[in-house]
């Protein structure tokens, strides 16, 4: 007897697991079902109708500003392409330091996550944005006055409207100090501020953050996909420079399975509403910069983003694996554990064989520094390489350039929440004004 499309072999293990133990399932990884996502768009390249640009003569921009609104010191970066925030805590020390290493070295910035800011992620960070989440860990002035920028968390891809976890074996000594928590104790990160309650309350609270700093950093709002146009215009009047927008395939180190799977909408369907939210109130590419995150692996999902409306794109999930998690050279240890390279999402209970994520010293240890960062610079490069690859295929000068009108889908749904035209067709789905046929 075979499973059911209803009752497939993983939902029967869950609802097995589930009546022996009495917990919910926890991991990492963000989102493992089939969405659409960029991969369901193609670019349209250069031929007649259109002039590329020569690779090796013409010069095809990637630098961004971000935090151009009100501050007085904006973000800089020459590359699109930042560093989701990950925690000290959830990933360990030789990790955050290698990150930003690595995104130093390719002139872009890394974030801190929760838990505070260790002094060797500052000290390697050229730029460092600091996220103020509604757990408060690790939270205070000094650092945020040291911070490039400040990132106030509302909410994540992977668990919009729900909070985080950090079990009791990642909560070492030094994390316990840095947290003000007690070592070795389950702690799960709050949902929600604990002293706003809406827009009203960011605005103050943003205004807050902006007298501590001396309008001198950009302040960004990072909000998990749900209701991104609602949520866009409401971090812009409330006085964002930049938001943040993380789709459901964004990762993260521990939370709900059902959460991970059930809440939130895809990066691709998150989008073009914020853009409208943009618009609307007229600063889109033009006072507020517009951040994706959420399942960025590739060049080509860069700048798919950026040509739908974003400014720049943030990585996390990528940038892990780019460090060795998932490494083909540790499948025995992978096999130890009951997973395999490529499969291992277990990153909440601190055994990663990688050493990143991961609070023992003994497998900290196994994690340099300075290679892992010359490994995320490698992948930085790459990926703005292969942007600006395509950029220039759509003759384009500046990977910002790009736009939707350079964009098809290969299927309905794609096309229906991208809101470009079926590939082959002037056809898009919702769109009145389109056909199914005509010339492209």
């Amino acid at each position: 007897m075979r499973p059911s499309a209803t009752f497939d072999t993983h939902t029967i293990a869950e609802i097995q697991r589930a009546a022996e133990t009495g917990i919910y399932a926890i991991r990492g990884f963000g989102a493992k079902r089939a969405v659409p996502h960029f991969d369901d768009l193609l670019f349209l390249g250069a031929s007649m109708s259109r002039y590329p640009l020569e690779g090796y003569r013409e010069a095809c921009g990637t630098d961004v500003v971000l935090g151009t609104r009100y501050a007085q010191r904006p973000l800089r970066l020459d590359i699109p392409v930042t560093i989701a925030g990950m925690s000290f805590g959830a990933l360990s020390a030789n990790a955050k330091e290698a990150l930003g290493r690595g995104a130093s070295m390719v002139g872009t910035s890394t974030t801190t996550g929760d838990g505070g800011m260790t002094p060797e992620e500052r000290e390697a960070s050229d730029r460092l944005v600091y996220q103020y989440l509604p757990s408060r860990y690790g939270m205070n002035p000094d650092d945020l006055r040291r911070a490039d920028a400040i990132e106030i968390v509302v909410g994540q891809g992977a668990k919009p409207g729900g909070g985080g976890m950090l079990l009791g074996q990642k909560i070492s000594a030094r994390v316990a100090e840095m947290r003000d928590l007690p070592a070795g104790i389950d702690q799960r990160s709050a949902c929600r501020h604990p002293d706003w309650t809406g827009p009203d309350d960011l605005e103050i609270k943003i205004a807050e953050l902006r007298e501590i700093t001396g309008w001198q950093v950009p302040i960004y709002v990072k909000v998990g996909a749900s209701r991104p146009y609602y949520d866009t215009a409401l971090a812009v009047k409330a006085g964002a420079d930049v938001v943040v927008l993380d789709g459901m395939q964004g990762g993260t180190a521990a939370t709900q399975e059902v959460f991970i799977e059930h809440v939130g909408i895809p990066t691709l369907a998150a989008i073009p509403p914020a853009v409208d939210a943009l618009q609307e109130l007229g600063v889109h590419r033009n006072g507020v910069q517009l951040v994706v995150s959420g399942g960025i692996r590739t060049g080509a999902d860069v700048a798919k983003a950026i040509a739908l409306g974003a400014d720049a794109v943030s990585i996390g999930v990528a940038v892990l694996i780019a460090l060795g998690d998932n490494s083909p050279a540790l499948a025995d240890e992978y096999a130890a554990l009951g997973t395999a390279p490529g499969r291992y999402d277990a990153w909440h209970e601190g055994r990663d064989p990688a050493g990143i994520s991961t609070q023992d010293p003994e497998l900290e240890a196994r994690l340099d520094p300075e290679l892992g960062a010359r490994r995320v610079a490698n992948l930085l490069r790459v990926l703005t390489m292969e942007a600006q690859t395509i950029a220039r295929a759509c003759g384009k000068s500046h990977v910002h350039n790009l736009e939707p009108e350079d964009l098809v889908a290969l299927t309905v749904e794609a096309a229906a929440m991208a809101r470009v035209p079926l590939a082959g067709t002037s056809w898009v789905p919702g769109n009145p004004s389109t056909s199914p046929g005509g010339p492209q």
